[in-house]
């Protein structure tokens, strides 16, 4: 039996280490859909973040501030637990390639045992953003490479910093 879940809002969970022009893409294109999406902004201390969870937070509200139904906040819970405080009904992933989907089905069978009032919604991206991962991102930054394409110039300007502060450690 389904607990009460509100399936207007959406909670669109990730590290965004960092936000991304692919993340935004997502959610410029589903926040017509839902009267509101969370966007939540994972602790993962396991994955050794580039930047901080507050920095994290603040580019995301900043780089979503056009959207009057989407909030950020950071979170350090299971996730199942974020969504059903947030009374969420939809939980939005993206999908860039066939490479995702085996991650991706996994985490949304295991969301389906853990919150099953809750369904997983997929989205992929615009083509011009199909390749564009935090990962690759950070790791072209770390090395000194223009990310401008990719990211909004404030995370451009977030993860400069970040090289000089691990460059004078």
């Amino acid at each position: 039996m389904r607990n009460v879940a509100n399936n207007r809002i959406a909670v669109y969970p990730g590290t965004f280490d960092p936000i991304t022009n692919g993340h935004i893409d997502l959610v410029n294109r589903a926040a017509p859909l839902f009267d509101k999406i969370l966007i939540g902004v994972a602790q993962s201390p396991s994955k050794g973040p580039t930047l901080p969870l507050e920095l994290r937070v603040s580019l995301a509200r900043k780089a979503l501030a056009r959207h009057a139904n989407v909030e950020v906040h950071g979170f350090d819970t299971l996730l199942a637990h974020f969504v059903r405080d947030a009374g969420a009904g939809v939980l939005l992933r993206g999908l860039r390639a066939v490479s995702d989907f085996e991650y991706e089905f996994q985490m949304a069978s295991m969301n389906r045992h853990l919150i099953p009032e809750v369904e997983t919604l997929f989205l992929t991206p615009a083509e011009p953003y199909s390749f564009i991962s935090s990962s690759l991102v950070r790791e072209i930054a770390r090395l000194g490479g223009d990310v401008s394409g990719f990211v909004p110039p404030l995370v451009v300007e977030a993860l400069r910093q970040a090289r000089e502060s691990r460059q004078q450690q």
